[in-house]
């Protein structure tokens, strides 16, 4: 050890040593290569810079931040960051205080991007989650910074700390000194206590769209002087799912994988991707009901190294895709889209029903769960194709029921509809169809619910519901000061229309009616009927009509409840529909139906109105011509 400088003495340049041979640099992954460094390097995140920015110039500086987002997206880089900028100061210049324009490094800087600042405290709470860490924190915190402007603590996956160690937290978060900040970075922001979040202020990190993750990429890779395909950055940003970090580490892999070189089909090998072209031909040949070529396609790409789960997945994508293209046409100009997806896309959005890719989607999205989970994933995913294939276009309820109508109208089979045709794709040798051929199979009537088959076969025997009874034809009395109730409905009526709700539940529900007069009712309670039922109902008849009501009791067994007779009534019109013949023919068509409703519908009220209407003129024909014979 020199004892002047304090260096050890196999210093390179000491005297009597020769310098060691100079070695290369330990390899850096990019995505702590390309790490940002302040905020301008940031992307994506415009909107939590500009309020950091506002914030500082105006001297609005709290005192903690709360960053949260899917993995990848910054938050560590950021916290970083923002300890620079809180921190930043020049060599020899005036303190300008916290500030977002950092165009060089300043004193603080190195030290602060690297960890090793001691005033800028990291803590990972996933490895220190106790109260005693914490409790560390809040010891220290009493002492102000050592060179650096404010001591801040940078508490990364602060949702894996213990309860304890949240509350223990609580005070010195809301009132710390003026010299500390805090940071915290979570992915799991429900977690957090909202006592903790109160506290903070709050910035969501946004997923890095794909436009901007794409020319992140591809800046990357110019400046590493590495080609890359466009087709393979297009992979590389689905993959990444809006993560920075994670579309670095793909690319690094990719970068490796393809000896310097990033091409689609290497990264297709790499993630276990089936080709985007092939996606689209199972897609065809799915949609156009072609069982035998869809699974020739799908053993093709098995056999290939693509995953059955995956090739589930990206179908799904596909399809969504072609959804999208069919309402917002203008979602053709994603540029993580190939020409194939954008032409063929387009195509079938074109000529593809909205019922047909939603029922698809449906499927799809059930299939998917099914075959990462099945012991054999390619059988599981011959039989998703199966299910989708012969699903693919399904006639909707009301067209079943038309063309069940159509066949019992006809004595035979309706006449098939005209077949929707696609030509197949000339651009692409590896297309397992040649030829224009039905898009969609109408081979087979499809399946309806039950409740609607019975909900369009009405029962003509469905009686009309309760209704208080028609008024008196004589005259009232002049003393009468209230409606006239001639029956107990026309009480359940009343209290209806008086919003009494309770009163008309309890008279459904627990009344037996054994005897019924003008100002006089006789009931039997229904086991847990209220005991004050019958004074309640006597009082409220009372005020309601201003004649005196008395409403007893009596042991008499009496009428069955009117929720008893709705109920008989339901069962009555249920089997009326039964015993309908073309019921019983939908019924026998679909194993498993069963009648849920049966309802009246507005043509079958006119006409039952229509023949009391024609019954009570014939009867008056009739007694006209009894007296004319008279």
């Amino acid at each position: 050890m020199d004892a002047s400088t304090g260096t050890p003495d196999d210093e390179p340049g000491l005297p009597g040593f020769a310098a060691p041979a100079s070695q290369p640099a330990p390899y850096r992954v990019l995505a702590r290569k390309y790490r940002p460094t302040h905020f301008g390097d940031l992307i994506g995140q415009e909107a939590m810079v500009r309020t950091l920015g506002n914030a500082f110039t105006a001297k609005r500086i709290p005192q903690a931040w709360m960053l949260t987002g899917v993995r990848g997206v910054g938050k560590t880089t950021t916290a970083r960051i923002l300890a620079r900028g809180l921190n930043y100061a020049l060599a020899g210049a005036p303190d300008t205080g916290p500030t977002v324009d950092m165009p060089e490094l300043g004193i603080h800087c190195a030290a602060i991007m690297e960890s090793r600042h001691m005033d800028v405290l990291e803590m990972d709470a996933a490895s220190h989650t106790g109260i005693d860490d914490v409790r560390a924190i809040i010891d220290g915190i009493r002492y102000g910074p050592v060179s650096a402007r404010y001591k801040v603590y940078i508490v990364d996956e602060v949702h894996m700390l213990s309860e304890k160690a949240f509350n223990a937290f609580l005070k010195t978060l809301e009132e710390p000194p003026p010299h500390a900040k805090f940071v915290f970075a979570t992915t799991e922001i429900r977690k957090v206590p909202v006592t903790i979040l109160s506290r903070c202020q709050r910035f969501d990190l946004r997923r890095v769209e794909a436009p901007s993750l794409r020319a992140h990429l591809a800046r990357i890779c110019a400046a590493e002087g590495v080609g890359v395909e466009d087709e393979a950055l297009g992979a590389l940003v689905r993959a990444a799912e809006g993560s920075v970090r994670d579309s670095l580490s793909l690319l690094d892999q990719a970068i490796a994988h393809g000896a310097g070189t990033v091409s689609a089909q290497g990264v297709r090998d790499m993630l276990g991707l089936a080709d985007r072209a092939r996606i689209v031909d199972l897609f065809e040949a799915v949609m156009r009901g072609a069982v035998p070529a869809a699974f020739a396609e799908l053993r093709a790409q098995y056999d290939s190294g693509a995953d059955p789960a995956v090739v589930m997945v990206d179908l799904a994508a596909f399809t969504h895709l072609v959804t999208r293209l069919k309402i917002v046409p203008e979602a053709a100009a994603d540029p993580t889209l190939s020409e194939t997806e954008r032409v063929r896309g387009a195509d079938y959005a074109s000529r593809l029903s909205m019922r047909a890719l939603s029922r698809a989607w449906q499927i799809l999205l059930k299939a998917i769960p099914e075959v990462q989970t099945a012991p054999r994933p390619l059988a599981a995913a011959e039989m998703a194709i199966v299910r989708l294939a012969y699903a693919a276009d399904l006639p909707t309820p009301d067209e079943a029921l038309r063309r069940l109508r159509d066949e019992g109208a006809s004595g035979g089979g309706a006449e098939p509809r005209q077949a929707i045709t696609m030509p197949a794709p000339t651009n692409d040798p590896g297309s397992v169809a040649h030829a224009p051929r039905p898009i969609l199979s109408q081979a087979a009537p499809a399946a309806a619910p039950a409740q609607v088959m019975a909900a369009q076969a009405r029962a003509q025997a469905a009686p009309a519901p309760l209704r208080p009874a028609p008024p008196a034809r004589s005259p009232a009395p002049a003393a009468a000061a209230g409606p006239r109730l001639q029956r107990f409905e026309d009480v359940v009526a009343l209290a209806e229309s008086r919003r009494d709700i309770l009163l008309k539940a309890a008279m459904e529900r627990d009344v037996h009616l054994v005897r019924f007069e003008e100002g006089r009712i006789e009931v039997r309670l229904a086991a847990g009927g209220r005991p004050s039922l019958a004074t309640d109902l006597s009082a409220a008849l009372t005020a309601w009509t201003g004649r005196r009501w008395i409403v007893s009791l009596s042991q008499e067994e009496g009428a069955p409840t009117l929720a008893e007779d709705v109920r008989a009534a339901t069962e009555t019109r249920r089997e009326n529909a039964a015993a309908d013949p073309f019921v019983r023919e939908a019924l026998s068509r679909f194993p498993g139906a069963e009648i849920v409703d049966v309802r009246e519908t507005a043509s079958d009220a006119r006409a039952t109105a229509e023949e009391e209407i024609l019954g009570d003129a014939d009867a008056a024909r009739a007694e006209d011509a009894e007296g004319d014979d008279l």
